[in-house]
């Protein structure tokens, strides 16, 4: 229960103290805009190739462009405040500001599950059911489906932002490194356990729900990988499935980590695996660095 002396939101902003006993925080700090910068880059440039090539315009890719689309979302709430206590020393975050990276930052967390369980489903039927795949798997029921994740997402997220902004505030301090839910919570003058059930409910239903749904999907892929009588088929089948594979335990198994490790590394992970494993999006790229080297020397005969 709120403490009787407050009786609403009576904080401006917050004073992130996370990294107050670090000593080398600006070395943290530029590691974590290296790690950003690489995160925008990665995803960025699944998207460009995705996105600039008719022939990608397939289910696949389009959860592969939801994927980079909240892993940009997802690092860019919290590293942004990171880089800017570390780097800049601005420890201060506006109230509103501070909620609104709370949400963003549970949203893409609940959302990268979400996204991968519909890459899991996606690789199943097209395994499974390879002869009706293209009948089932379609475009705009693979974009229906995304919105229905980004649906769940935003009223799960509503129902949190909602507890977070009617508590009480009894100091305007942060004690983590960013600003999350656990965070915002800890700093109200209440007792945060009851506050935690939501959120321990919705972690018990990704880790033991979707992931072991996740994890039983790919053990039925493998099994029907090793009855594929064509050798080329099964090794792109398990070139795909090993991607999917390491971008699955890349997001869950950090997820008992450090904060830092558990909210940057799956998001550097994921761009590259589908940019070095994916073979149509490793030959586009290879393509347009090709075409840069080519040109200016085409040029030359020409003239």
């Amino acid at each position: 229960m709120a403490n009787e002396n407050y009786t609403g939101n009576n904080v401006d902003g917050f004073i992130i103290t996370g990294f107050d006993h670090l000593q080398n925080q600006k070395l943290l700090g530029f590691l974590i805009l290296i790690t950003y910068m690489l995160i925008l880059l990665g995803n960025g440039i699944n998207l460009c190739i995705i996105l600039t090539d008719r022939h990608l315009h397939k289910p696949m890719y389009i959860l592969i462009c939801n994927l980079a689309v909240v892993d940009i979302m997802y690092t860019s709430t919290c590293s942004t405040t990171m880089i800017s206590v570390l780097l800049a020393e601005i420890k201060t975050v506006s109230y509103y500001s501070c909620i609104s990276r709370m949400f963003f930052y549970h949203l893409g967390d609940i959302k990268v599950c979400m996204a991968l369980t519909l890459m899991a489903l996606d690789r199943l039927l097209a395994i499974r059911l390879p002869l009706r795949y293209h009948s089932i798997v379609t475009n705009p029921r693979t974009f229906l489906l995304i919105l229905l994740t980004w649906l769940i997402g935003f009223t799960l997220m509503g129902v949190y932002t909602s507890m977070a902004d009617n508590l009480p505030y009894c100091q305007p301090v942060i004690r983590y490194v960013f600003c999350d839910y656990p965070s915002m919570i800890r700093a109200a003058c209440v007792n945060p356990e009851p506050y935690f059930f939501l959120p321990a409910m919705i972690s018990l239903w990704l880790l033991c729900g979707q992931f072991p749904f996740i994890i039983c999907t790919y053990a039925v892929l493998a099994y029907s990988v090793t009855k594929l009588s064509n050798n080329s088929s099964k090794k792109q089948m398990i070139n795909t499935c090993l991607s999917h594979l390491i971008v699955l335990f890349s997001y869950f198994a950090p997820k008992n980590a450090v904060t830092i490790v558990a909210s940057l590394v799956p998001s550097l992970i994921n761009p590259t695996v589908y940019c070095t494993r994916t073979k149509e999006i490793r030959k586009r790229l290879s393509d347009v660095f090709l075409r840069k080297r080519i040109v200016p020397n085409h040029l030359k005969v020409l003239s």
